[in-house]
């Protein structure tokens, strides 16, 4: 167990075949309060372990989905551009929990980059199927609210996403008849 803290330096001292390790008082306090911080850290993980397992474990869907983000135009402003040949569709953890949809940079994370509720949410539909280098086909649905924000998500299962538009279409009270709109 010594060895796993490093002990350069320290004074070995061998008696019949047996390696013993001479500490002065202060270097035993010292190991014994970096014991103490390691035990201190392993149970903080843990909790945050069992947290986020309690999350996934209630969570009615979660998974890693591409997604970018958009803004609509205001009253006034030109249409945006057509973006389409622009990737900058990122990688989340995406957990659809309670009366909300948290984004996470990563599933370990304990909180989320971005969340929206789904009171918020106006409109869920497909977007256009699009092909990704190395991925091959992706399917994609994006999420509209009322502040204007649309949440453009993709995967490589079309029966992923499939789950996650029924599940929020049901979720936000939508119905199934919302079409695709024209542009992006």
């Amino acid at each position: 167990m010594l060895n796993l803290f490093s002990l350069r330096g320290l004074p070995w001292s061998g008696a019949d075949g047996q390696e013993k390790v001479q500490l002065t008082a202060a270097e035993l306090e010292s190991l014994r309060s970096e014991l103490a911080d390691i035990e201190e850290r392993e149970a903080h993980l843990k909790a945050q372990l069992e947290h986020i397992d309690e999350i996934l474990r209630s969570a009615r869907l979660s998974g890693y989905l591409y997604i970018r983000s958009r803004w609509t135009a205001l009253p006034g402003e030109p249409a945006p551009i057509d973006d389409i040949d622009v990737d900058d569709w990122l990688p989340r953890f995406v957990v659809l929990h309670g009366q909300c949809i948290f984004f996470y940079l990563c599933s370990t994370d304990l909180s989320p980059q971005d969340s929206t509720l789904l009171s918020d949410v106006v409109e869920v539909g497909p977007l256009p199927n699009f092909i990704r280098e190395d991925e091959g086909t992706q399917y994609s649905f994006y999420i509209l609210t009322r502040q204007g924000l649309r949440y453009e998500c993709s995967h490589v299962s079309e029966v992923q996403v499939d789950t996650w538009l029924s599940a929020l279409r049901t979720d936000c009270k939508l119905g199934s008849d919302v079409e695709v709109p024209n542009g992006s």
